[in-house]
């Protein structure tokens, strides 16, 4: 007779309290069980793995050990907490990571109360957990905050503002550095260099293990003389007077998959009953999962993939993507041009530089997660006559947006600006979504901002950038795949400020930039249907715009739709400036812009986002339609 096999102990955790009511010799198992469950789900919905892995251990201490959600638990960026979302009450739901209408990819106020603060940008969670341990000592109370920082996210400024100013004002803190050698490519700057030196030192492990023979020879008298010589040692080795002389008292480093060690040393910190203190945390980005330790940076965010071989599904290109063909683009203009520099904010692969940094390591940036100084070190180059491509993703560059104005713009210095993931990004929703960048660089003086219709009119870009040497600028391209037109040899540089025409017609005119140009020639084909002939013309330029081209489009048109991937604010509302101004609406003119809700959209496939917007064709037709009075619905397109 067999014997039933034993429910697996993931089972009987509903929430952390279930967690903490299991002994100390079961949580290993809980950690085993909670790798596998974290790898057999993102293998179903693709997301970030690696550094998930690299906390399981740490997650499981961190949740038996501090009263969650009473005591509050802050995970930097968020890469890591998929492990925290199972075992926090969504692992029936973790499956549906990322998807519409599941879960979020990072954390998420309004999912969880054992979401605190929501985070999908690097470097917040020091300063967050500072305001709650000043709001928490302001009402009186009595819980622990704890914010765990990592994966590369110490690079940033921030992270160092936050340390500066809870060092000084003594509140109880835990912050938790999760050092994993890695972001989501190798770490760059002083600190990560730091780190790997300090835990990893010959001279220190050789110093400190003297310091110990040396204990045992002395006399019982001396045993403590010689500890405290060893701990001095240590924490002069290791850093701890550095974090120690910011306010920190250190401990550390410690082994971040040893349940054994990471339980003591966090009851300690929980205890301490003392002002800000650091743990130091060694994880391994990916661990327990050999493809992923194998390769971290291929296995920070993944497709699907099949567990046993790690093999990723990989979708069926039809046309290049926007990154590479902007990467491609650029090395084909830096042969033949040596000022042209490239800079990115420690997303070398994400942004194409990788390619650009194999033929041109010397010419290549990465100033780590540091958009701020990224944009001010790439001014310093343009002021000494260096053409530099600062290739930062829509939603980091608001990160940078003082440097953008006082740094760049005031000082009309040529940065040229690559912006990738504009528009809506899918499964990363809204804290990725690259809705506000016209917006935000529209108001700005003197700034060229374009946004390619296709894969080709990037390439032209690329190359109309590298020719301006007057003043900033800046273009756009969304993520994933081009429309598959025919690429150009070489790109050309375009006429600043000219559009192009790209279909004709007499009664309707829309005038489209960036990427939904094709869903516009979609909806000028159903529009015939209705008997309205429509002109498609893709715009190029947001900044100058080409007033020729409007005012021949509200000329000869009665009604004129503006079509833009982003937030009000931006191309419509200046189109509609230049209109009103001009006296081009007196005349009957029917404008509709169509831009991104005034919403911030949550995470689903880019169409249906898009569709939710209005921003395909059955929306374009339908905005048509509204302004013509011929109201109609979607069905009937």
């Amino acid at each position: 007779m067999s014997t039933p096999s034993k429910t697996p102990l993931l089972d009987q955790i509903q929430s952390p309290a279930d967690l903490r009511c299991l002994p100390e010799k079961d949580l290993s198992v809980v950690a085993a069980e909670l790798r596998q469950e974290t790898i057999d789900a993102v293998s179903v919905t693709g997301g970030h793995l690696g550094a998930g892995l690299g906390v399981i251990e740490l997650t499981v201490a961190l949740h038996y050990v501090f009263n969650t959600p009473d005591d509050r638990l802050i995970w930097d960026v968020g890469h890591q907490a998929y492990p925290h979302k199972i075992l926090t009450g969504r692992r029936n739901r973790i499956r549906t990571l990322r998807q519409g209408g599941g879960l979020s990819g990072f954390t998420k106020r309004t999912e969880s109360p054992y979401d605190p603060f929501g985070a999908a940008h690097s470097s917040t969670s020091i300063s967050a957990g500072l305001g709650m341990a000043v709001a928490r000592d302001l009402d009186g109370r009595d819980n622990n905050v704890v914010a765990v920082i990592g994966d590369g996210a110490m690079s940033a400024g921030m992270a160092y503002e936050a340390m500066n100013n809870a060092g000084v004002r003594n509140e109880r803190l835990i912050v938790i550095l999760n050092d994993n050698d890695m972001s989501i490519a190798p770490p760059v700057g002083a600190l990560s260099h730091y780190l790997a030196r300090i835990t990893s030192s010959g001279a220190y492990l050789q110093l400190r293990e003297s310091a110990k023979q040396l204990a045992k020879r002395l006399p019982k008298h001396w045993e403590r003389r010689a500890a405290r010589m060893e701990e001095y040692t240590r924490h002069l080795w290791q850093g701890g007077a550095w974090f120690e002389d910011l306010g920190f008292y250190y401990v550390g480093p410690i082994d971040g998959h040893d349940l054994d060690i990471l339980l003591a040393v966090l009851k300690n910190a929980r205890d301490a009953r003392k002002g800000p203190i650091l743990v130091h945390v060694v994880t391994k980005k990916g661990k327990g999962y050999p493809p992923a330790e194998a390769a971290a940076d291929k296995y920070h965010g993944v497709n699907q993939f099949n567990v046993i071989t790690g093999a990723q599904a990989k979708p069926k290109a039809n046309a290049p993507s926007y990154t590479k063909v902007f990467a491609e683009s650029l090395i084909q203009s830096a042969r033949k041009d040596p000022k042209i520099v490239a800079v990115t904010a420690a997303m070398p692969s994400g942004t194409g530089l990788d390619l650009f940094g194999k033929e041109f390591p010397d010419r290549t940036f990465d100033v780590g997660i540091a958009e701020q100084h990224g944009v001010t070190f790439a001014a310093g180059l343009a002021t000494e006559g260096f053409k530099p491509f600062t290739a930062i993703y829509s939603t980091f560059l608001q990160r940078a947006y003082d440097q953008v104005v006082h740094d760049v713009a005031i000082q009309r210095l040529p940065v040229r600006f690559a912006i990738d993931r504009a528009g809506l990004v899918g499964a990363d929703g809204p804290t990725h979504a690259g809705a506000f960048d016209l917006c935000y660089l529209g108001s700005l003086p003197d700034f060229v901002i374009m946004a390619a219709a296709d894969e080709a009119e990037l390439a032209h870009m690329v190359a109309t950038a590298v020719a301006i040497d007057d003043r900033p600028s800046a273009f756009r391209y969304p993520r994933g795949e081009g429309v598959g037109v025919e690429m150009p040899i070489e790109g050309q540089p375009l006429e600043i400020g000219r559009g192009r025409i790209v279909r004709e017609g007499s009664a309707v005119a829309i005038l489209s930039l960036g990427t939904r140009l094709a869903e516009s020639l979609a909806a000028a084909e159903q529009l015939s249907l209705f008997g309205l002939p429509t002109t498609v013309a893709d715009a190029r330029f947001m900044k100058p715009l080409d007033t020729a081209l409007i005012d021949r489009l509200a000329r000869e048109h009665e009604v004129l739709v503006t079509v833009e991937e982003g937030s009000i604010g931006g191309f419509g509302s200046h189109v509609l400036q230049y209109l009103a101004m001009n006296g081009r609406l007196d005349r009957g003119l029917k404008v509709r812009p169509i831009v991104l809700p005034d919403a911030f959209m949550d995470h689903d496939k880019p169409e249906k986002m898009y569709e939710r917007a209005g921003l395909n064709a059955s929306g374009i037709v339908q905005t048509v339609l509204g302004a013509l009075g011929r109201g109609v619905q979607a069905n009937e397109i």
